[in-house]
């Protein structure tokens, strides 16, 4: 969080030390640790990912000495950042035939947000494992999943591979004992998992009149302003601004949505989107999550079905892989930008990588890394980039990967699906309710005997920036036993037989996941200037899902694109016929020769 977050920890540090509340925010207390574990002690595990370590060692450290770098490697276009938006420039840039190009990150694996990982042989995700069908508002993702084989044109529409598909059952429920929820007591079957994700109710209920209120309001919201994804390419009007500048929570008071059960769903909505809770979520966002899709589908209606989910046993890693792939010795991982200069003769990034700094010249530079980051990489500050900073939160999550031994003994109601979400307001170990688990098995092919491997997720953003700071300092200074605890403690409430089969925890912390779009972020002005070209002749370009004010594939992906776009057009107006960066006979450019 730079500057912000410095100032946020020192107003936090008058509430009590850090030494104290890490333990407490976990469940454990600071003195006799192990009493009460629910952990069993011979359950390994680690942290996954050198990426907090190296960005903390960079934003701690002396910032290295530009001129220590002799030799430069010479590049057309150097993308820095290997996310969602990084690869998707990088793929549309070599598919126009720029292939005098290089992408650096500062991870070994590239995909951000979205990898994979394995564990006993089995892949799982520890980050986002879905991708809606995309509309027709999206032709660049249509194309590229097209392109390698996820969907297919017929008859007149797109149809997904039933391999990628998410197969049935996909979401469940779990109702709990009374005193466990707010919610209409008399109508649930608690202590059950329930079909869907919204909570249940007969159609005859008040509840269920606020449900086609809300579902009336979100088809007017749409009719009358537009909503779209990407979110660029519908206007940006006087009645966006408005619900941008409000929080969600506070647009569903004002028109009486009071309903336990349906305010349950909407904050769960934003906390799995957006990484933050409904109080602290802008109206437009909350909006947005139905409005720029298929509208509110309500619950127990013959109207809930929608599109295919798109998933893999790796969850979107599956995409970053394929999009990476061709980029072979393009690939540089391990590299820490650390400064980006703009001169006459091109842009120059110098980086460190395996301890040795490192100097990059190229023509165009894309930076494809969060908005905070590349603020404190650019030499001379960019007006628009420095006018949006005040406005960027970033969400901290925890995915965690759990091996047992054998499946959970089954719960009444329905059976294991996709997606398993508890119905509860209340969470554990002083952090906010969880988003449940995905079942990482659920996509295999092959028959799901052995070893079962479930991924929990936890956003953390909050309803507070005090909320999110305090969770994001837990995340980095506790063991991973302490979060590991917290992730058992959570589903225990639910498979009291988890530690009983649990054999192993992978955690992976996402410090800074995505852009949190709170009130006044994505309307702010500094957006549209940011989409196009800056720097002395244009040559430095931002591709992050930043830009839209929050983070999903399609965002991202068509930002890249974008970009690509530009470099593209701004090659053949400078010789036009010929394309820009095109390596000479013989492959793809190496590097060259000093400056």
């Amino acid at each position: 969080m730079n500057g912000s977050r410095r100032r946020g920890l020192q107003a936090l540090s008058g509430l009590t030390a850090w030494g104290a509340v890490g333990p407490a925010i976990w469940g454990l207390s600071a003195c006799g640790r192990e009493a009460g574990t629910l952990l069993p002690p011979q359950v390994t595990g680690d942290w996954l990912g050198p990426v907090m370590a190296r960005g903390h060692r960079w934003r701690d450290g002396p910032t290295p000495a530009h001129a220590a770098a002799d030799q430069a490697r010479r590049v057309h276009v150097l993308v820095v950042g290997a996310g969602v938006a990084g690869l998707s420039a990088a793929h549309h840039l070599m598919q126009a035939g720029v292939d005098d190009l290089a992408v650096i990150d500062l991870d070994d694996v590239p995909g951000g947000n979205a990898q994979g990982h394995h564990m006993a042989g089995l892949a799982c995700p520890v980050g986002a494992h879905y991708l809606p069908m995309p509309g027709p508002e999206v032709p660049a993702v249509q194309a590229w999943l097209a392109e390698i084989g996820v969907i297919r044109h017929e008859h007149g529409r797109w149809r997904a591979d039933e391999r990628y598909a998410c197969h049935a059952p996909q979401e469940r429920l779990f109702v709990p004992e009374p005193g466990a929820a707010s919610g209409p007591e008399g109508l649930w079957r608690r202590g059950h998992w329930q079909d869907g994700l919204w909570p249940p109710m007969p159609p005859s209920t008040a509840a269920q009149g606020q449900w086609r209120r809300l579902a009336d309001a979100i088809a007017q919201v749409r009719r009358d302003l537009g909503f779209a994804m990407p979110t660029h390419s519908a206007p940006w009007t006087r009645g966006h601004d408005a619900l941008d500048g409000q929080t969600f929570a506070h647009w569903l008071d004002t028109q009486g949505f009071t309903d336990p059960g349906l305010r349950w769903s909407m904050d769960y909505v934003c906390r799995d989107d957006y990484g933050a809770g409904a109080q602290r979520v802008s109206a437009w966002a909350g909006l947005h999550y139905f409005a720029s899709r298929h509208g509110l589908n309500l619950p127990g209606g013959a109207e809930e079905a929608h599109d295919p989910v798109l998933t893999w046993p790796e969850g979107n890693g599956w995409l970053t892989q394929r999009l990476a792939a061709p980029l072979r010795e393009r690939w540089h991982p391990g590299q820490v930008a650390h400064a980006v200069r703009d001169g006459r003769d091109g842009l120059t990034v110098h980086t460190m990588a395996a301890g040795q700094p490192q100097r990059w010249l190229a023509q165009h530079v894309v930076l494809a890394v969060p908005l905070r980051l590349a603020q404190r990489l650019l030499d001379v500050p960019l007006a628009p980039l420095q006018a949006v900073q005040p406005h960027l939160a970033m969400a901290p999550w925890l995915v965690s990967n759990l091996l047992l031994s054998a499946p959970l003994d089954p719960r009444p109601g329905e059976e294991l699906s996709w997606d398993n979400v508890f119905y509860t307001d209340q969470g554990v170990a002083g952090l906010p309710p969880s988003l449940g688990y995905v079942n990482a098995r659920h996509q295999s092919l092959a028959q799901p005997v052995g070893h079962s491997l479930l991924t929990h997720y936890w956003a953390l953003g909050g309803d507070s920036p005090a909320q999110e700071l305090a969770w994001r300092r837990a995340l980095h200074e506790q063991p991973w036993r302490h979060g590991a605890e917290a992730v058992c403690r959570d589903l225990v409430r639910v498979h009291p037989d988890l530690p009983a089969k649990l054999l192993h925890i992978d955690l992976r912390r996402h410090g800074h996941a995505m852009a949190i779009p709170q009130p006044g972020l994505r309307g702010h002005p500094g957006f549209p200037a940011l989409m196009r070209p800056q720097g002395v002749q244009g040559r430095l370009h931002f591709a992050h899902a930043d830009l839209s004010g929050y983070s999903v594939f399609e965002e991202a992906f068509t930002h890249g694109e974008r970009v690509a776009r530009a470099i593209v057009a701004a090659g053949r107006r400078q010789a036009p016929g010929r394309v820009p960066g095109r390596a000479p006979a013989g492959g793809p450019s190496q590097p060259r020769s000093k400056v």
